[in-house]
């Protein structure tokens, strides 16, 4: 069913609840997962067009998703990283699309109307923009 899963990673506490989801259903099915970070602070923006060094926020998500790939692989699993720079959801579906992902794997913060104001939703984002199924996990743990 599923061949290749993007795994839209967050480096941060969300990921600890989406991974399990994931590796479990990578498991079953035979999958690769392709574990993405978006670096999108002001030097991965603009790294690029500006010609800027790699910051230290660009070295330590490398270095974060190799340490998850190195895990998962232990566990007999096929695993690919990917750090993009720029904007998480314009990158999620141009990774998806590029690589031939055929689910895409997300955590969601439950944020409400206000928080995705503030914040943006880069579910909403992804998910009006793409025919590829989306897997969605609740980052917040159940009561």
């Amino acid at each position: 069913m599923y061949r290749k899963i993007l795994v839209a990673l967050e480096n941060g506490p969300a990921d600890a609840r989406l991974l399990p989801h994931i590796c479990q259903l990578a498991r079953q099915v035979g999958a690769e997962l392709l574990l993405l970070h978006v670096a999108d602070g002001w030097a991965a923006r603009n790294f690029e067009q500006l010609k800027l060094a790699e910051s230290d926020e660009m070295r330590n998500d490398a270095n974060y998703l190799e340490k998850l790939a190195g895990q998962l692989r232990a566990e007999g699993l096929r695993v690919e990283t990917l750090l993009a720079l720029g904007n998480p959801p314009n990158e999620i579906l141009k990774v998806a699309s590029l690589s031939g992902c055929d689910l895409i794997a997300l955590a969601s913060h439950g944020h409400k109307l206000i928080g995705d104001l503030l914040h943006g939703s880069t579910i909403e984002r992804v998910r009006h923009n793409t025919d590829i199924p989306l897997l969605v996990v609740s980052a917040i743990p159940a009561k």
